[in-house]
């Protein structure tokens, strides 16, 4: 019974793990996206700015730069915004209790291992099973 809760706490740990990161990996690409959307609006502002350096309206040239250059400074802030890989608090939380309940589940398959030939040994499958139960739960029904 003990197995079965570990497994479930274990897998549910896991599958809350996941959806976290996948969470994240969808953020990551929206940041990404409008990054570069932010970033091919400062080529074609660049663009537009070397046209109009040809021609005698450096004023005009002065809005053009300096629009480029925001949208510049908003890629660069989305790009890293992208760029960040970081679990947060719940996912590292989810893996800690998911190595918690698989490494109690190894400890209950392990007793159950090292138990159960010698509970053979002693008498009838009545006797070996009483006894296995018995010794699971008095040494790791206490551990919650």
């Amino acid at each position: 019974m003990r197995t079965v809760s570990l497994a479930k706490v274990a897998a549910q740990a896991e599958l809350l793990r996941v959806r976290r990161r996948g969470r994240r990996t969808v953020h990551r690409a929206a940041y990404g996206a409008v990054a570069a959307v932010f970033a091919i609006a400062a080529l074609a502002g660049a663009h537009v700015a070397i046209v109009l350096a040809l021609t005698p309206r450096f004023q005009l040239l002065g809005a053009v730069l300096i629009v480029g250059g925001g949208d510049l400074v908003i890629a660069v802030v989305l790009g890293l915004l992208a760029a960040r890989d970081a679990p947060d608090a719940i996912e590292r939380q989810a893996h800690e209790i998911r190595q918690t309940a698989l490494g109690q589940l190894g400890e209950t398959l392990a007793l159950t291992t090292v138990i159960a030939p010698a509970l053979r040994l002693m008498g009838g499958r009545k006797t070996y099973g009483l006894a296995l139960a018995a010794l699971t739960a008095h040494y790791l029904g206490g551990r919650r």
